[in-house]
């Protein structure tokens, strides 16, 4: 058992209430500044509020090797793009408040981290959105910035990338022929073909493809020359919340309600939920579902996950909208996905069949995608026990969503596959408690903590489930550790980490693992 001395715990249900509220304040989301998304301001948009402290940020978080962002292949990205912005800060002579030989230093070390990452045949790059593109033309500009300071020994692209695709798309692009929706969230790669395109929607909020590198992008020269432009407004409001640096992806405003609303409920925390919120989460899923945020294309993982929060919180709202993203086999992100996630299908299953489980009578209409999706995800389970996804750096975020959903709406026949899981978090504890990818965190250890104390059973469960929650009473910050969620950069959703990390107390402290309630002396 564990030997801790208790602790006093949090007011969760105040907490949760308080973030719950706090949604409706900070409606576009809460989002961890980006490496990539900054450095793309940084080149794209020096007119704009806070250039100075854009190039400082990336200065300061260069790490000592000369990279930035996680290891595993997930530095490339940010890398290139901090790295470029460093070479326009020098070819432009901006005057950002730091030295010339700050700068010519920072950006000669992350040269010499690029090119000894580029070069490794051992490379692996990680599944995230756009990443074919974005890497060929971030490489391609910080090529062109050697060439005019006649340097040899250009960047090379990773073994098996070509840059056709980019090439394909500023074609098309510059075609002006209709473009998939989910392109207009890197249309910053698309070069000058970006500026003004015709052929690009800019939302009511003055977004486009909910990215600000897209919508300085695609602003161009109008930024500095039409202060009043809805564009340029949009991105003075977001690098003022975040003094400088910019999140990969805002808004996101439905996907952060739909998360949040779900880890807390599921929990069977007690909280409120302004009715608005609901209202509002509700007609957001048209007939073909909700995106994530304005900007964005509709996908099944924020439908879904929207639909499991009504259902859960007394709103049940019929699931026919998913029905848009069934193939054969499983359920796709949006149309036309290259490869699959099995949190998006762990995601539906759980909508589904929480939607069966209000409205019984109608449960017989889920029965076969029920069906079906439980065999996928079993399928697609590694054999220590994990499950690995598209969508998040960490096998604990998928585990714990597939687990879950199999736990409550697949049935005993799934029962091995879960104990599995359960065992496999259990041999991959850390000394001090934790659970982690590259090193504990709040996040991964909240994730870990949900399979052990909704699925798991019996007195070793209990005493890793209690070394867990001791380790989130003594780090507590959610910002520690490095972001784990996918898009062109890793990031974090601050508020959906931050529910997590609440629902794996809440049921830590119901279960009275080794710590006094609010209160109690």
């Amino acid at each position: 058992m564990n030997d801790l001395a208790p602790q006093v715990a949090a007011d969760v249900p105040r907490e949760a209430q308080d973030l719950v509220l706090g949604l409706m304040s900070m409606p576009w989301g809460q989002v961890s500044p980006s490496v990539y998304e900054t450095g793309r301001l940084v080149t794209l948009a020096p007119w704009l509020t806070g250039h100075g402290e854009r190039v400082r940020w990336l200065l300061d978080s260069q790490r000592s090797d000369g990279g930035w962002g996680a290891p595993d292949g997930y530095g490339l990205v940010p890398g290139l793009s901090a790295t470029e912005a460093l070479l326009s800060v020098l070819r432009r002579g901006d005057d950002p408040g730091v030295g010339v030989e700050t700068l010519r230093q920072a950006a000669a070390r992350g040269l010499r981290r690029l090119s000894r990452c580029l070069s490794d045949a051992r490379l692996s790059l990680p599944d995230m959105p756009a990443i074919e593109l974005i890497i060929p033309s971030l490489v391609t500009l910080i090529n062109e910035h050697l060439a005019e300071n006649g340097m040899s020994d250009p960047l090379t692209l990773p073994v098996g990338m070509s840059a056709a695709p980019l090439e394909a798309v500023r074609a098309w692009l510059a075609s002006e022929a209709e473009i998939p929706q989910k392109l207009l969230h890197a249309l910053e790669i698309a070069g000058d073909a970006a500026i003004g395109a015709a052929v690009v929607p800019v939302t009511e909020i003055g977004t486009v493809g909910a990215s600000p590198a897209a919508s300085a992008a695609w602003l161009g020269d109008r930024g500095p020359s039409e202060p009043a432009h809805p564009v340029r407004w949009h991105l003075e409001a977001i690098v003022r919340r975040h003094g400088g640096p910019v999140p990969v992806g805002l808004p996101i405003t439905v996907f952060e309600r739909g998360w949040v609303l779900s880890w807390l409920a599921r929990a069977g925390i007690p909280f409120e939920v302004p009715p608005e919120m609901l209202a509002d989460l509700r007609a957001a899923i048209g007939p073909v579902g909700t995106p994530a945020g304005e900007g964005l294309p509709p996908d099944a993982d924020t439908t879904s996950v929207a639909l499991y929060a009504l259902a859960l919180l007394g709103m049940p709202y019929e699931p026919d909208s998913l029905w848009a993203f069934e193939t054969p086999t499983h359920f796709c992100t949006w149309q036309g996905e290259g490869g699959s996630s099995v949190s998006v299908n762990a995601h539906v299953l759980d909508a589904f069949g929480q939607y069966a489980r209000v409205r019984p009578a109608e449960a017989a209409r889920y029965a076969p995608a029920m069906g079906k999706l439980s065999a996928w995800l079993r399928e697609r389970q590694r054999e220590d026990g994990s499950w690995a996804d598209r969508w998040h750096a960490s096998p604990y975020y998928a585990t714990v969503s597939c687990s879950l959903a199999l736990h409550e709406f697949a049935g005993p026949g799934a029962a091995p596959a879960v104990r599995a899981a359960v065992d496999w978090v259990l041999d991959t504890q850390r000394e001090n408690g934790s659970w982690g990818r590259w090193s504990g965190t709040a996040e991964e250890t909240a994730y870990a903590l949900q399979l052990l104390l909704f699925a798991g059973s019996g007195e070793r469960v209990r005493d890793a489930a209690a070394r867990g929650y001791d380790y989130l009473l003594r780090s507590g910050d959610v910002a520690e550790g490095p972001p784990l969620w996918h898009d062109k950069d890793l990031y974090r959703p601050l508020a959906v980490v931050r529910a997590a990390v609440l629902a794996a107390s809440h049921l830590a402290q119901s279960r009275s693992l080794g710590v006094r309630p609010v209160g109690q002396v």
